[in-house]
């Protein structure tokens, strides 16, 4: 089968996705190979486009450069955005569904756009990070220096814990006075990526709870990665974090086609 597919990356994080509405399914074995950094194309992971629904103009179904279907994926989503407005399938304000429901997405310009993500409750505390869950499982743990923090050895360590079941990513928070500094372990690549969405999107939810921001103050964090920079915006509302916004850049890289 001759496969056409555009490749995107949001900060870093980059991604396959399938040129096509409602694409031929493809196996965990073709998927694996697509994202292949030496056989393949080579990415963090695979988009698929599907058609919309009433409520919905477009789905997105995502899947680990290992080939199984995935969670939530922050940055795959806002390039899925980007692809599905760039081939008239949505306006610049739109719905999309995605593994976890449904989400809003706002195409701010040609290098950047911002989707919401659904509430999440409070992240639950263990001495030696954060766990939370923002459409994907993810440990925070806050450092002194990002930069000197063996992401690959903590990051594999830390993704098998007995305590995660099914395991989770891990991220490596690094806070400041105007921003703060993240650094990603992701399962499914099993590897350090240049930035994640729902890493950062967890890491400002963490930085929320140790600010101890105000019940129903609009607040945002401004986090950088080794892909890029992005924002994050939030609200705490009782036991939940809401009206979440992850916001970043966002490319289309090239486009070409591929024997699987």
């Amino acid at each position: 089968m001759n496969l056409s597919f555009i490749k995107y990356h949001g900060g870093g994080n980059d991604f396959v996705i399938v040129d096509a509405l409602d694409p031929q399914p493809l196996s965990n074995e073709q998927v694996a190979f697509l994202c292949h950094r030496r056989f393949g194309v080579g990415a963090d992971g695979l988009i698929t486009i599907h058609s919309g629904a009433e409520d919905y103009d477009f789905e997105i179904r995502y899947y680990n450069s290992d080939g199984a279907l995935a969670s939530l994926c922050g940055n795959g989503s806002r390039c899925a955005l980007d692809y599905a407005y760039q081939h008239q399938l949505c306006s610049k304000n739109t719905r999309f569904k995605a593994s976890d429901g449904i989400h809003e997405g706002v195409i701010i310009s040609d290098l950047r756009n911002r989707v919401s993500m659904l509430p999440v409750t409070f992240p639950t505390q263990y001495e030696d990070g954060y766990f939370l869950n923002t459409g994907s499982p993810h440990f925070v743990v806050a450092v002194e220096n990002a930069e000197l923090v063996d992401v690959e050895k903590k990051g594999k360590e830390l993704r098998y814990d007995t305590r995660f079941a099914g395991g989770t990513n891990v991220n490596f928070m690094e806070r400041h006075a105007d921003h703060l500094f993240v650094r990603t372990y992701e399962r499914g690549v099993e590897a350090e990526t240049l930035s994640c969405g729902t890493g950062v999107t967890a890491s400002a939810i963490v930085a929320a709870s140790l600010d101890a921001v105000a019940l129903g103050q609009p607040v945002h964090y401004q986090i950088k990665t080794l892909g890029g920079s992005f924002t994050v915006y939030l609200q705490k509302e009782g036991e939940l974090f809401n009206h979440i916004w992850l916001e970043g850049p966002v490319q289309s890289v090239f486009k070409g086609s591929i024997q699987i």
